[in-house]
């Protein structure tokens, strides 16, 4: 199934593969020198450590279009991005599958948590030298980030950048590039540990009979 997700948070996170990434095939994880391999294991340690938040995220899209939301976090497995009018998206993981439903276009779609990124975030035991190569690390004022694709086999990967704050260790976002070269920048603010309500974390298609036949809304 291919999603119609042009306007997700996590635009290129359901729909995964792309093109080899030349610039980023000769590194891993392993043969990274001392003070990278250490910024690693802190955003290993800080992630692991992530059970639940909730917090703001802006995204902006490839062309430019900014919009904004809710997100919710209860790992492993866990999140809900919920969009601010007049999106209205939801984006929403249960553990095994990741939700979109679009109340503008009244279109629900779902796929595999395990075929998107958000696997990465989520999983009940963060490892970043297992399955994924950390291509790339580097510092930047205040912080640090990671770029990390999968390396199950497939050379037609595409790849996450994931930027964190230091001093404390926290996520502020991630660039999501396609195989198109196309990049979803999600910058995320006020994310602050707390519990979050388990209800938020199901989904079900709320379309009317009609509507999941193709039939119009009614008016």
């Amino acid at each position: 199934m291919t999603l119609r997700i042009s306007t997700l948070v996590l635009a290129a996170a359901l729909c995964f593969s792309a093109r080899p990434v030349p610039a980023l095939a000769q590194s891993a994880t392993l043969a990274l020198p001392a003070p990278d391999l250490e910024l690693v294991n802190k955003a290993t340690a800080y992630l692991q450590g992530l059970k639940e938040a909730q917090g703001r995220f802006e995204q902006t899209s490839p062309r430019g279009v900014v919009t904004t939301g809710d997100l919710f976090l209860s790992r492993p497995g866990k999140a809900r991005f919920q969009y601010d009018p007049p999106s209205g998206l939801l984006v929403v993981s249960d553990g095994k599958t990741v939700s979109v439903y679009d109340p503008r276009l009244r279109t629900f779609d779902r796929a595999p948590l395990s075929a998107t990124p958000l696997a990465l975030l989520l999983a009940r035991r963060v490892r970043l030298d297992e399955d994924v190569e950390v291509a790339r690390v580097g510092r930047t004022d205040g912080g640090f980030f990671l770029t990390v694709r999968k390396t199950n086999g497939r050379d037609n990967a595409g790849y996450i950048t994931l930027m964190f704050g230091e001093t404390p260790t926290v996520l502020r976002g991630w660039t999501l590039v396609d195989g198109q070269g196309q990049a979803t920048r999600v910058k995320i603010s006020d994310l602050k540990a707390q519990s979050v309500d388990g209800n938020l974390f199901v989904l079900g298609d709320p379309r009317s009979p009609a509507e999941k036949n193709g039939a119009p809304k009614a008016p």
